[in-house]
């Protein structure tokens, strides 16, 4: 365990991370802020995520749980000025060697456009690897100018990802065109709106696309923070009023952690320049925690 001080018996999260050393965890950074549609400092994020891990404890008054599992510190892809394009080698091999030593890997964006070269990081061939997107938005902007935080489901598809093995969970109304909802549906991608994530439930609708993509091997899920509803979450450039409320994000990230199939999580939209008194941050933070608890019980029937 990381040995920083623990001052009135307190111990956070952050003395989980470890450096060295097996882990069932990891945390890897990705600070992509190049070629994104709404320019912003979403390099920032990782940095801060990993600050405000300090602020929560380890223990679960819900489920009367302590977490224990270390959570292994990969550090950051060095991505300064490195627009998506060239970034996308150095984002999949260190997301590949964080999959292959631990359990589940946490990939902290920076913009969407880590979620491409992350699938990749599975280290399959991309028919056998499976994607759930949390995301306000399709991503499915046209590739014209090269890989962008607009268009990373659009660059999957050209990879060879097969839209079946997509689902895309929490759309909004006026964040998307006619044209992308039609690629969606061409595609055989699995559409689910906000609207609907609000009248089923979110467990309901993450267990049909698990069941839908089931033939995967892996999963990858993005979490695009701009899912959660404007108010609850100022810091996400895309966050539109009426999106998902944030308890109903942790639910999904700790349901999510807890699959086994599930071998990789982004968080990315993220833009601290854009906070208000730290409550993305907080949010992030708190999503780290969620992923942690949910990883834990694997294998525990919760």
């Amino acid at each position: 365990m990381n040995q920083q001080s623990n001052a009135g018996g307190w111990p956070s999260i952050a003395d989980l991370i470890v450096t060295e050393g097996a882990a069932p965890l990891a945390i890897l950074g990705a600070p992509m802020g190049e070629g994104s549609v709404t320019p912003g400092r979403c390099d920032l994020a990782p940095g801060l995520i990993r600050q405000t891990l300090r602020r929560f404890s380890t223990y679960d008054v819900e489920t009367r749980r302590e977490l224990d599992q270390l959570i292994f510190d990969a550090g950051d892809v060095p991505l300064e000025k490195v627009m998506p394009a060239e970034g996308f080698a150095p984002i999949r091999d260190a997301v590949v060697r964080c999959t292959t030593a631990h359990g589940l890997t946490l990939l902290l964006g920076g913009n969407n456009a880590v979620t491409r070269p992350g699938t990749h990081g599975l280290g399959l061939p991309l028919e056998r690897a499976g994607l759930i997107t949390l995301d306000a938005h399709f991503d499915l902007r046209d590739t014209d100018q090269g890989p962008r935080n607009g268009n990373p489901i659009r660059c999957l598809l050209e990879d060879g990802l097969p839209g079946r093995n997509i689902c895309q969970i929490g759309l909004s109304p006026f964040a998307n065109t006619r044209h992308m909802h039609e690629t969606a549906d061409g595609a055989g991608i699995g559409v689910t709106t906000m609207a609907e994530v609000k009248r089923r439930g979110i467990i309901p609708i993450l267990e049909e696309a698990l069941a839908r993509i089931d033939h995967a091997e892996a999963v990858m899920i993005d979490f695009d923070i701009d899912v959660i509803d404007r108010a609850q979450c100022p810091g996400a450039p895309g966050a539109r009023p009426g999106g998902m409320p944030v308890d109903m994000f942790f639910a999904a990230a700790r349901f999510l952690a807890a699959q086994p199939k599930v071998r990789l999580v982004d968080l990315t939209e993220f833009d601290p320049s854009l906070d208000v008194d730290s409550i993305t941050a907080l949010t992030a933070a708190r999503w780290v925690c969620e992923i942690a608890a949910g990883h834990a019980a694997r294998g525990e029937g919760a």
